[in-house]
């Protein structure tokens, strides 16, 4: 069973920087996508950076520039950087492993103040 936990979420001012983590468990192939998504409230989830195993990346536009994914294939685990955050950016991020099927972690509140 494919678990993922995320930690890292907070509460921090416009400006200021998080760092989430993603941590996997479980069997899954070696051959996958990591990434985080996001959702306000009243929005839709939507992406915010992805990486594959080769360690290649996506953005979205909103977040390039200022957010930086990377992961460590060893501790099968995904990190997202963010740097200068804005009041839009808060929302739960969540976590994604995209094998086969979409396997999802429970969520981590992200909150800037402005």
């Amino acid at each position: 069973q494919v678990q993922l936990v995320e930690s890292g979420g907070g509460l921090v001012q416009a400006g200021g920087s998080l760092r989430l983590s993603c941590a996997a468990s479980g069997s899954f192939f070696s051959i996958n996508t990591m990434g985080w998504y996001r959702q306000a409230p009243g929005k839709q989830r939507e992406l915010v950076a992805t990486i594959t195993n080769f360690r290649r990346t996506n953005y979205a536009d909103s977040v390039k520039g200022r957010f930086t994914i990377s992961r460590d294939n060893a501790k099968r685990t995904v990190y997202l950087q963010m740097n200068s955050l804005k009041p839009e950016d808060t929302a739960v991020y969540y976590c994604n492993l995209k094998v086969t099927e979409d396997y999802w972690g429970q969520g981590t509140q992200v909150t800037v103040s402005s």
